[in-house]
């Protein structure tokens, strides 16, 4: 991994661990069974810079790349997928679209509350008819004068609830194709049910130009993730200024690809945080329960479950690892991103599955993570694209690929 680390990340990496451990791992199994978002720890996140990590410290961030996001999403992922997907689903879909989509003002106006943690951020994208199927969205944003009114609902969103500040995606144009969405940054409440424990865990509301109109649904009682806030999120012809538009009209739908392809080594991230996770928890149990008069790791069939486990923990590592080295020095990154969010999601199914196989019984219970890692590792084949649509598009990437090959050597063969 050195070829990818420097100090400097690996001194984050230990101190978000430290974190995680101390401070998370203890209330884990509470939060996760009350399916309450932790305001407390996310409140403490914010301090430690990990709500802005990717952020120009003048705007209140830490100014690191983006493998340092990618460690911090690993690291808490490790202990607690809630916590790790409410670090991504803030900073990847919400703060970094604007920053790489904003313009000067809405950068200076929206990037450090969100940079500081003072509020929190989502991405509303996915609707009830339309999830794979980005054009298939109905949700409409008319043009008004000098603002757009939005109407519609969109579902399965990450913050519906808890966050404030939303980058929204749009129908402006129906009759436009591929240029008839665009994407908005919308300002809400935080809803009714979750107020009164943000500010008891110390959060403050600064000042934003919110909108009326942005109903959050009722809370979603999901499988797994179940201390991160997920809704629906209603639009009731909500008044958004124009200069809230976050890059061209009509470039929404580029906007939104390139933020979920971003979006996919964030979930290779957290998907290997959980398979790590899992295999800590087996590999601890392994050495210490015994069985037949001594300790079941070394039976062959449960150590060398742990080492391919291992082995494909690592090859996980660098496949992410890289996926991110080429978007921080800004290569094309699409088909890393997706063998990346492919090959981890699906790791972590095994990586949970191994491990409840090595517990046994006690692994099918709450007294151990691993069926909460279980649950977690589920929603990663499916979310910023189910793993069909990763084999879909990177069986599409290979089929460009060769037949640039083919009409090369045909080109070649010709010439001569």
């Amino acid at each position: 991994m050195r070829r990818y680390l420097n100090d400097g990340h690996l001194r984050l990496r230990d101190r978000v661990r430290s974190f995680a451990e101390a401070r998370i791992a203890p209330i884990a199994r509470e939060l996760d069974e009350k399916s309450r978002f932790p305001w407390e720890t996310v409140r403490e996140m914010a301090e430690m810079g990990l709500l802005g990590v990717t952020a120009p410290r003048e705007l209140g961030g830490l100014g690191l790349d983006f493998l340092s996001y990618v460690l911090v999403v690993e690291e808490l992922a490790r202990v607690d997928a809630s916590h790790s997907i409410t670090v991504a689903a803030h900073t990847g879909l919400c703060l970094s679209p604007i920053m790489s989509l904003g313009d000067d003002d809405q950068k200076r106006l929206f990037v450090p509350p969100l940079a500081k943690g003072e509020v929190i951020g989502g991405f509303g994208l996915s609707e009830p008819g339309s999830g794979s199927d980005v054009a298939a969205m109905t949700t409409r944003a008319r043009r008004e004068g000098d603002s757009y009114s939005i109407s519609g609902a969109k579902i399965f969103i990450t913050h519906a609830g808890v966050g404030q500040v939303m980058v929204v995606t749009a129908v402006t144009d129906p009759e436009a194709g591929a240029r008839s969405l665009s994407t908005f940054v919308v300002c809400k409440h935080i809803c009714d049910d979750e107020r009164a424990a943000a500010s008891a865990s110390g959060w403050t509301h600064p000042t934003l130009p919110r909108t009326a109109g942005v109903v959050p649904g009722v809370k979603d009682d999901k499988m797994g993730w179940r201390a991160s806030d997920t809704r629906e999120l209603f639009f009731d012809n909500v008044r958004v200024p124009a200069e809230f538009r976050l890059g061209a009209e009509g470039a929404g739908l580029g906007n939104a690809l390139h933020t979920l392809t971003a979006g996919r080594i964030a979930v290779a991230a957290l998907s290997l945080g959980l398979a790590q996770g899992a295999l800590d928890v087996a590999a601890a149990y392994a050495t210490r329960r015994e069985q037949f008069g001594r300790k079941i790791i070394d039976f062959q069939q449960v150590g060398f479950r742990l080492a391919d486990l291992a082995t494909e923990i690592e090859a996980g590592r660098h496949l992410t690892y890289h996926a991110a080295w080429l978007k921080d020095r800004g290569h094309p990154f699409e088909r890393e991103a997706s063998m990346a969010k492919l090959f981890c999601s699906e790791l972590a199914m095994r990586a949970a599955h191994g491990a409840i196989q090595t517990l046994g019984a006690a692994g099918y219970t709450s007294d151990h993570p691993v069926e909460r890692i279980m649950r977690d590792a589920k929603v990663c084949e499916i979310g910023e694209g189910t793993s069909e649509i990763q084999r879909l598009i990177l069986s599409r990437l290979l089929t460009r690929e060769t037949t640039a090959i083919l009409d090369a050597e045909a080109a070649s063969f010709g010439a001569a």
